[in-house]
């Protein structure tokens, strides 16, 4: 994923968070917020209370990663996928589908 498509920031996380949509599913929830830049910006967050061992939450965030390298967003959203508990033994096209399935909820919501 190249570095402009990723939320690196603290204050990027935090706008996200304070203003954006919340869309929830049993595997992840999904904050999207409008960026303008005309691509979609991705954020990853996985706790430590959900996951204490650093080498779990790493897992799980390259899983969503990968997820998100097939889905194919054309909105210019900043989008911060939170991890639930049911993630840390999902596998990568549970999550994918995960994903997917909030993301066409929020275009439904959205029209």
């Amino acid at each position: 994923m190249k570095r402009e498509h990723r939320l690196r920031k603290g204050p990027e996380f935090d706008t996200a968070y304070a203003k954006g949509t919340v869309i929830g599913g049993p595997l992840v929830v999904l904050r999207l917020f409008p960026n303008g830049l005309g691509y979609a910006r991705w954020g990853f967050a996985v706790g430590k209370k959900l996951a204490p061992l650093s080498t779990t939450r790493n897992r799980v965030r390259r899983l969503f990663r990968e997820a998100v390298r097939s889905v194919d967003e054309q909105n210019s959203y900043d989008i911060i996928i939170t991890a639930r508990r049911e993630a840390l033994t999902a596998t990568l096209d549970e999550l994918r589908s995960g994903i997917v399935r909030g993301l066409e909820k929020h275009r439904r919501a959205a029209q």
